[in-house]
């Protein structure tokens, strides 16, 4: 991801980046950002690519365990009309919908042990006769 290189060797481990962002660090504020802006990128391109969509999942290790990431990424698609439940956002490592239900795209966080589709919560599924 280049957060090791952008905080000149301090970690690539975001606890430990938000840590010492929460220390006053610039360098790994810095990173976050940077990190947090090509991933919104990323996605960007693909709701571009897919013309529109009707979910985001994050998951691994930093999807999964990082609200700071997922809060600072959703920030950045605002335009998608999403809208981020912080309570249901400061979760970790479980299934979960982290978009109020007022969001026009919602927003998952889904463990990698069960992406399967069969595991996706009902209200996160589309058109499924849940």
């Amino acid at each position: 991801s280049g957060v090791y290189g952008m905080t000149n060797g301090l970690s690539s481990d975001f606890r430990d980046l938000e840590e010492a962002m929460d220390n006053g660090n610039e360098l790994a504020e810095n990173a976050i950002e940077v990190f947090s802006y090509r991933v919104a990128k990323y996605i960007g391109s693909y709701v571009a690519a897919m013309n529109g969509v009707d979910a985001i999942a994050f998951t691994a290790g930093i999807g999964e365990n990082a609200p700071l990431i997922r809060e600072k990424v959703v920030g950045y698609l605002g335009y998608l009309g999403i809208k981020l439940d912080e309570a249901a956002n400061a979760g970790r490592g479980e299934d979960m919908v982290i978009s109020t239900p007022d969001s026009k795209v919602k927003v998952a966080v889904i463990p990698t042990n069960s992406t399967s589709p069969r595991s996706l919560p009902c209200s996160f599924r589309r058109k499924s006769g849940c």
